[in-house]
Order: structure tokens, then C-alpha cells, then sequence
């Protein structure tokens, strides 16, 4: 019985201390405020082509409304072309839970409600636009030159470390 108890208790602790830095279930009660300054935005005229937004705006290509995948998470995702012909992702009002290893994609995979929908955005392509910068407030990613925003349709904040969606929002 003594033998159990000496080797037992180090492996139990090994055993803990390894599911602690995987799960890290401390994370179900932290959250981090991210508030950027975002593009001011204006929607494009679907067949004005002589109408120019206003100098310095943004114009939107697309957009949609983030839903709750594993984990708690509400805001508006914006696909804006900048003045200078650069595309970035606006999170509007962000609110999700924070988590080991979040990333942020944008994908071609559609948008599907409910657990049917937390595991499909690394079956086709997708574009790392990376780590979330926080849980909450409003935060801006820069797309990578070449990345057309015909080539992808969605959004999702991605636990890379358990291959899961905690939110995704179609941009349309």
C-alpha cells in the first residue's frame, strides 16, 4: 500500500499539473478589454460607380453578425476596404469567453448554427489574421495582401489548441 502511495502522488500530481496547462480552466473566468480605434465606415452604392465615399472612410464589403459556436460570443464582424485599398476585419462590440490559444480566421466555410457548426472552418481554407487580441470591446485585424474577399465568406475566433469554433458571423 505504502509502494501505491509514493508513486501514486507524483503521478497524480503530474496528471493535474498536465490537464491544468491544457485546459486552463482559469481562463472560463479572466476576459481582456480591447478597445481600437476602427475605420470609419461607409456602405457602398451596389451600382454607383461615380459616387466616391467621403475622403478617409472605409467602405464596407462585408459584414455580418457574430453567433455563439462553443462558447458565449456576440458582436458584429466588418470586412472593410481602407482608402489605400487595404482589407481589414473590424470586431464590433466583441463579447466571447477567453480560452487557450483563440485565434482569428477568415474562412470559406459557411456559417452553421449550433454544434454542427464548431468544427468546419478547418476543412477548406482559411487566412490567420491572428491571436485574439482580447474578449471583449472592439478590435481591428489587417488581411494579408491577396486575400480577395470573394475567396472567403465567414469569420471565426478558433481555439486552435481543441480544433473548435467559440463564434463565427458570415460576411455578406
Amino acid at each position: 500500500m505504502r509502494r501505491v502511495v509514493l508513486w501514486g502522488a507524483p503521478v497524480l500530481a503530474v496528471l493535474i499539473a498536465l490537464g491544468l496547462y491544457w485546459f486552463q480552466p482559469w481562463k472560463l473566468f479572466t476576459s481582456k478589454t480591447v478597445n481600437e480605434t476602427a475605420p470609419v465606415v461607409v456602405v457602398a452604392a451596389p451600382s454607383s460607380s461615380t459616387s466616391q465615399p467621403p475622403p478617409g472612410a472605409a467602405v464596407l464589403v462585408g459584414q455580418g453578425t457574430l453567433i455563439t459556436h462553443e462558447h458565449a460570443t456576440s458582436g458584429t464582424a466588418q470586412l472593410v476596404r481602407l482608402p489605400d485599398g487595404r482589407l481589414q476585419l473590424v470586431l464590433r462590440d466583441l463579447s466571447t469567453s477567453d480560452g487557450p490559444d483563440l485565434h482569428v480566421w477568415l474562412t470559406d466555410q459557411a456559417v452553421i448554427e449550433g454544434s454542427a457548426g464548431w468544427r468546419v472552418f478547418d476543412d477548406g481554407r482559411h487566412v490567420e489574421l491572428g491571436k485574439l487580441k482580447g474578449t471583449k470591446g472592439t478590435q481591428v485585424y489587417d488581411v494579408p495582401a491577396g486575400v480577395t474577399p470573394d475567396q472567403l465568406k465567414s469569420v471565426t475566433i478558433w481555439c486552435v489548441r481543441f480544433a473548435v469554433s467559440f463564434g463565427a458571423a458570415s460576411l455578406s
